[in-house]
C-alpha cells in the first residue's frame, strides 16, 4: 500500500484528464513502473492509465541504464497511452514530454528547471530527473507509448546516487531548489495533466507543436559537448535542435545532427575542467 493519497491525486486533475484516465495504480515498491504497463492491457484510443510507486528496486534509464529510486525520496511515474493513429516524428516525443514537464513543475511554483537534449530535467546544473519513452508491442492498428518520469524530490543525505551521465556530477532534488516543496499526490497530478495533454497534443501536430518552446529550456545551447554516437564519438559546440528534435553540433567544419546518442560531456563553452 501506497503513503500516497490517490483521491488527491484524482481530485488535483481537471476535467479533461479526468475523463481520459483509465485505471490509477499506487505501489508501495515495484521493480518498474514503465515495465509493469508494458505488460498490461494498452488503454483505449486517447485514453491512458498510470502507475505510481514509492520505490523502484529495477528503474530504467535509456539504454538500460539504472534509475536508482529511493523510497519515498522521488516521483516514480508512468502513463501508457493509446494513439489512435501513429503521429509523426515519434523519437522526438521525448522531447515535446520534457516541455510539458518543465511547464507542470513551473505552475508549481518550481522554477529554474531546464532540458538537457533528449530526455533529463535539469536544475542547478545537476540532474533533476528523467523522462524514458517505450513502444508497447501490440498487433493493432494503434500505438500505445508508455512514459516513464523519475524526479528527485527530497533525497536521502549522503545517497550516492551512481549517475552514469558524465555530464551531470551530482543528482539535485526539488528540496534544493524551493523553500516549500509541493505535495508529491500535486506534483504526480501536474505530472499526468502534463503528458496526457502532450500526448494529444502531439499527436495532432508532431513535434512541429513544440520545437519553438524547447528553445527557452535548452540547457546545451551553445556548450561545448560530446556525444557518444553508436560508431563514435563527435565534439563541438551545441547549436539547438533541427525540426525534428535532432541534437545539432557546430563542430567547426558542419552542424552535425545527432538523431540518437548520448551527452557524456558538456561544459561551459571555453571554459576548461
Amino acid at each position: 500500500m501506497s503513503n500516497l493519497d490517490e483521491a488527491l491525486i484524482r481530485r488535483s486533475l481537471s476535467e479533461r484528464p479526468s475523463a481520459q484516465l483509465e485505471d490509477l495504480e499506487l505501489f508501495d515498491s515495484i521493480a518498474s513502473t514503465n515495465t509493469y504497463l508494458l505488460a498490461q492491457p494498452p488503454p483505449g484510443p486517447k485514453r491512458f492509465r498510470v502507475a505510481i510507486a514509492e520505490q523502484q528496486t529495477s528503474g530504467r534509464g535509456r539504454h538500460n541504464r539504472h534509475w536508482v529510486s529511493p523510497e519515498g525520496a522521488g516521483l516514480y511515474l508512468s502513463l501508457a497511452y493509446t494513439f489512435k493513429k501513429k503521429p509523426e516524428q515519434l523519437p522526438s516525443l521525448t522531447l515535446a514530454i520534457g516541455i510539458g514537464v518543465v511547464g507542470a513543475l513551473q505552475k508549481l511554483n518550481i522554477e529554474g528547471t531546464s532540458l538537457k537534449w533528449p530526455n533529463d530535467i535539469v536544475a542547478l546544473d545537476g540532474k533533476l530527473g528523467g523522462i524514458l519513452t517505450e513502444v508497447q508491442p501490440r498487433a493493432a492498428d494503434y500505438l500505445t507509448v508508455v512514459t516513464g518520469i523519475g524526479l528527485n524530490i527530497a533525497l536521502p543525505d549522503g545517497k550516492e546516487l551512481e549517475i552514469k551521465s558524465e555530464w551531470a556530477h551530482r543528482a539535485i532534488d526539488i528540496s534544493s531548489v524551493v523553500e516549500k516543496v509541493p505535495a508529491r499526490e500535486l506534483i504526480a497530478a501536474g505530472m499526468i495533466e502534463a503528458v496526457a495533454a502532450v500526448m494529444s497534443k502531439f499527436e495532432s501536430l508532431g513535434f512541429a507543436g513544440f520545437s519553438e518552446d524547447w528553445v527557452q529550456h535548452d540547457w546545451l545551447q551553445g556548450r561545448d559537448v560530446i556525444v557518444d554516437l553508436p560508431d563514435g564519438q563527435i565534439a563541438g559546440i551545441a547549436a539547438g535542435i533541427d525540426t525534428d528534435g535532432a541534437l545539432l553540433v557546430d563542430t567547426g567544419n558542419e552542424k552535425a545532427r545527432v538523431v540518437s546518442g548520448s551527452i557524456v560531456a558538456a561544459e561551459v563553452a571555453g571554459v576548461e575542467n
